[in-house]
């Protein structure tokens, strides 16, 4: 692979949008970028549509307009989407305790866990006490068994702890006992929001989709792990017993949807990390949500509760994963001192790497980042950091 292929960049950005281009150009001459893509709807419209660089580094393989990824813990935003339209529906209330619609939850001092805290980080529940592999993820009722007699590692909404990859779980359990149909949180997905976009977007990535159209994920070194990231946290990861090792790394671990011979799992549905797409789908997807959810029949009272404030436990948003302040609402992240994303009632979701998306209402926007180098800033990419602000200047350069 020579530097011009590496730095070549495809696709298109509309009149004013020009320095996004440069920006994304830029990741590969300055910023050490390997591949990725990045998509931006303004009002509805698509203003930037970008890609470049190498899916497989290893075997020289360009970065497609149709390649996807993996986007890790992107997933959650995917996955709220999921339960914001259930709420639209009325099968779900927000401030309800999980129990009234998942009885055997009421177990080991869950009883009072409303739906809200959950999606907050707030239940305590961060990490599974007994022992997870790929056969109970793919059985639901096993997890559900498994879920339900978890307990909580503190009296729940006192706390808040990243909910890394159990989050997901909880999700799907609860969407499919207050879906009519009872369908998974990745096929209530795939039929309600992809397939109704029409976009390549899935939770549960089916066998059909060949490994040519997926990119494979570049993991940083030891050393910019520990540069990367804040002491403190960095110790964190590197301590096995920590709240964020056990979060991330055990019962089951991010690995279980990472597999050698076809890059991603297949036919696995975990709604806090599996999601795979293009930049251009999950952009898409957070710009029916930024303006309207017309096309999702998402309800404006809906709307006006993933854009209203965070509600912070009774400790505040200090988080005992990510040991630094954290704003969760709803299943989405919302802009804090660590992600400082979008407008005040923008919400989104944490990716890998760089990657980030976002849905900003004020602004109508629809924004995702996706990369196959994983990053390691815990606070932000310079790769991400300098599309966004090139985003920022060139949509209020717009407006004038």
């Amino acid at each position: 692979m020579t530097a011009s292929d590496r730095c070549t960049v495809q696709g298109q950005v509309s009149r004013g949008f020009e320095a996004v281009r440069e920006a994304f150009a830029e990741n590969f001459t300055r910023r050490h970028e390997a591949g990725g893509a990045c998509c931006v709807y303004v009002r509805g419209e698509k203003v930037v549509d970008l890609w470049g660089g190498m899916r497989n580094e290893q075997i020289g393989e360009p970065w497609e307009q149709d390649t996807m990824v993996v986007v890790h813990s992107a997933t959650k935003g995917l996955a709220a989407m999921t339960l914001a339209i259930a709420h639209s529906r009325g099968w779900l209330d927000y401030e309800e305790r999980i129990c009234r619609y998942w009885p055997e939850f009421a177990q080991q001092g869950k009883e009072r866990i409303t739906v809200r805290q959950l999606l907050a980080h707030q239940a305590g529940l961060f990490a599974l006490n007994e022992p997870v592999d790929g056969s109970t993820v793919a059985d639901l009722d096993r997890l559900a068994v498994v879920l339900a007699r978890q307990k909580p590692a503190w009296e729940p909404g006192t706390r808040q702890a990243y909910h890394a990859l159990d989050l997901g779980f909880y999700e799907g359990e609860l969407l499919r006992r207050v879906d009519p149909q009872h369908r998974s949180l990745g096929q209530f997905f795939q039929d309600e929001i992809a397939s109704a976009l029409g976009e390549d977007l899935y939770i549960r990535l089916p066998e059909s989709v060949p490994n040519s159209r997926l990119a494979t994920l570049a993991a940083p070194g030891l050393i910019k792990m520990l540069l990367g990231f804040p002491p403190r946290f960095a110790l964190e990861v590197m301590n096995p017993r920590s709240n964020i090792s056990r979060a991330l790394n055990v019962n089951p671990g991010t690995g279980i949807y990472q597999d050698a011979q076809r890059i991603y799992a297949r036919n696995l549905e975990v709604p806090s990390g599996n999601g795979v797409g293009t930049a251009r789908a999950i952009a898409h997807a957070y710009s029916v949500f930024a303006t309207g959810g017309r096309a999702l029949g998402l309800h404006k009272e809906t709307l006006d509760l993933l854009a209203a404030p965070a509600v912070p436990p009774t400790r505040g948003f200090y988080d005992e994963c990510l040991k630094s302040e954290v704003r969760f609402s709803l299943g989405f992240m919302k802009p804090s001192p660590l992600w400082p994303f979008g407008g005040a009632a923008s919400f989104g979701s944490p990716g890998s790497g760089g990657s980030l998306g976002y849905a900003d209402p004020a602004a109508g926007i629809g924004y995702r980042y996706v990369t196959s180098k994983m990053g390691t800033r815990l606070n932000g990419d310079p790769r991400d950091v300098a599309l966004r602000n090139a985003l920022v200047s060139a949509t209020v350069w717009t407006r004038l």
